[in-house]
């Protein structure tokens, strides 16, 4: 798969220290664009080139200073993005009558507050160039449906789901295109931390979980990141020009709505 469009662009990824995040950056990478590698995890808070056209930065989307720092340091070295793909995420896991407020409080901070904050500056320094751009977000298929012991994770994928069909329409005179993928069960660290979680939680072991979760599949396999990050890809592209505030399913046909 090859976007000759996408040579040079300038690609901003948050969560790419590992698993979508990480397999979307390489992705782009591959293309030539050029890419900012965001994740808490990246030790440098400077703006730092660790290649030719590659960047890695620290970055803690829940925290709005983090945010706005990160963006001045894009701004001040010119690498105003032309593509946003706001990765970035986590999930807590219990039965909802059992669960800790402060685990809802985080999932809530970070996968719809992080979303509104990155949006908010990353989207402010695309509006300065007068120029067309995209962004994708990652939601879920728990933002469409209802998962045991996830109350916290769905409740904030819903919420990214509704700021995506907001700025889609909020943005679209200014030729940026919002969009959100939904991926399904994609074998990351997260989902495989996710399978011992639900284990514990359902009195099973975690192979019972990955059976489980295989059997949901029409397609008969659950997902690789490669898998996500070829669909936004499709979505940074001109091939995707006429989408906007779309929630594109990634699920093997697990969810088809």
């Amino acid at each position: 798969m090859t976007f000759s469009e996408l040579n040079d662009k300038i690609v901003f990824v948050t969560g790419a220290y590992q698993g979508i995040g990480q397999a979307v950056a390489q992705t782009f990478y591959k293309e030539g664009s050029i890419v900012i590698e965001a994740d808490l995890a990246f030790k440098n808070h400077e703006l730092n080139q660790v290649k030719p056209g590659l960047y890695q930065v620290n970055l803690n989307v829940a925290d709005e200073q983090s945010v706005q720092t990160v963006t001045d340091q894009l701004k001040e070295a010119n690498l105003i993005p032309n593509v946003l793909a706001h990765v970035a995420g986590i999930s807590t896991m219990d039965y909802l009558v059992n669960s800790k407020t402060s685990d809802f409080d985080k999932t809530i901070a970070v996968n719809t507050k992080g979303t509104y904050l990155v949006d908010k500056y990353i989207a402010n320094l695309m509006l300065t160039t007068n120029q067309p751009a995209k962004i994708i977000f990652m939601a879920s298929q728990a933002g469409k449906n209802g998962y045991r012991a996830m109350a916290a994770y769905s409740a904030s994928k819903h919420a990214v789901l509704g700021i995506t069909k907001t700025l889609a329409i909020e943005l679209a005179s200014k030729q940026i295109n919002v969009n959100a993928v939904c991926p399904g069960i994609i074998e990351t660290a997260m989902k495989h931390r996710e399978r011992f979680d639900g284990a514990k939680i359902r009195g099973l072991q975690p192979d019972d979980i990955a059976k489980e979760d295989n059997s949901q599949v029409p397609l008969g396999r659950t997902g690789k990141p490669q898998d996500v990050a070829n669909v936004v890809l499709f979505l940074a592209s001109r091939l995707s020009d006429y989408m906007t505030g779309q929630a594109i399913n990634v699920t093997g046909g697990m969810t088809m709505n």
